[in-house]
Order: structure tokens, then sequence, then C-alpha cells
């Protein structure tokens, strides 16, 4: 048997040995990290939609709320923590029949519904939204755009954790063990 030559390199990299977590901060981020999941997998799918309060909020059409559990994962799946466009577009509406917006709202508003119909390929509303939505918005519009968006998730969030507190599990009904009581006649 021949024996082998070992050489060890020392590429003089000075770093610390790492320390290996305790158990219980792994558990804990571990259970975090699975309820955040839960959280987030539950915010797409059971929040409410949050429009703006007004007398015409039953006015948003049925195929823009149909959309929204839709846009809540492609905005999810971008690893943004907020509101879609879609929902902002959802929330605006009502209000843009109030009484008429700050320019820079009109231009939000316009530039989201613009984003929308580009989404979920609404080509006749594509033509209509270009002749009038703006092809950019401006630093400010956009500050003001993000802080709706955090609002609108921070708020639907909100309105998830009261829902799930309010609501209480189904009794569990014990399972018949005799199987003539599972194929009785009522």
């Amino acid at each position: 048997m021949e024996k082998q030559n070992v050489v060890q390199l020392d590429f003089r990299f000075e770093l610390e040995p790492t320390k290996t977590p305790t158990q219980n901060t792994c558990r804990k981020s571990l259970k975090k990290a699975k309820s955040d999941f839960v959280m987030d997998f539950m915010d797409l799918l059971q929040s409410p939609i949050i429009v703006y309060s007004s007398q015409w909020e039953d006015t948003v059409p049925k195929d823009l709320l149909g959309n929204i559990t839709m846009a809540r994962l492609l905005t999810q799946m971008q690893g943004e923590h907020m509101a879609s466009l879609t929902e902002v577009v959802a929330y605006m509406m009502p209000r843009t029949y109030e009484a008429p917006m700050p320019n820079e709202w009109a231009n939000i508003y316009t530039w989201c519904g613009l984003q929308y119909a580009k989404t979920f390929n609404k080509t006749g509303q594509i033509e209509a939204m270009e002749e009038v939505a703006p092809q950019q918005l401006s630093e400010y519009e956009m500050g003001l755009l993000k802080q709706l968006r955090l609002w609108i998730y921070e708020k639907r969030r909100q309105a998830l954790r009261d829902k799930m507190k309010t609501s209480k599990l189904p009794d569990a009904k014990p399972s018949p063990n005799d199987q003539r009581e599972l194929f009785q006649k009522d």
C-alpha cells in the first residue's frame, strides 16, 4: 500500500469558526417560519378585500374582485409584502365615484388600472387606459402608492386575524365504531 502525500493549503482567510445554534432557537425559528407561511397562505386565500367605504363600494366589477386572489399570489411570489395593484384599483374605485381626486391620486389610479389590464390581458381596457394613464409615475406618486399598498396589506391582515380570533373550530363529532351506525338509514 502506498503512502499518500497530503498537502494542506492555507488561503489566509481570517474567519471565526461558526457557532452552531442551540436547538431551542432552531425550533423557535422553524416554528415561527411555519407560522408565517401558514399566515401568508391564509392571507392570500381568505383575507377580505378592502375597499373604500362609501355608498359605491358595491360597484366594483366581479371580474376585478375575482382576479384579486391571483394578483395577491403574483405579488407574494415577487417577494413583496404589500397589497397588489389590483387591490389598489378595487380600493380606489368607489372613491373615484365620490368626488374628483387630486392629480397625483388620479395618476396612481389610472396607472394601476393600466397595470391590471396588462396583467390580466384585458385588451379592450388596455387600449382605453393607454390613452389616459401615465407611462410611469413620479417618485412622489410611487411613494404614495407604496404607502397605500402597505396600508391595505396591514388592514387586510388585521381583518384576517380578527376573523380568526372570533371564529370557532367546529365541534368534532366522535366517529362511530359500529359499521351499522355508518350505513343506517335515517
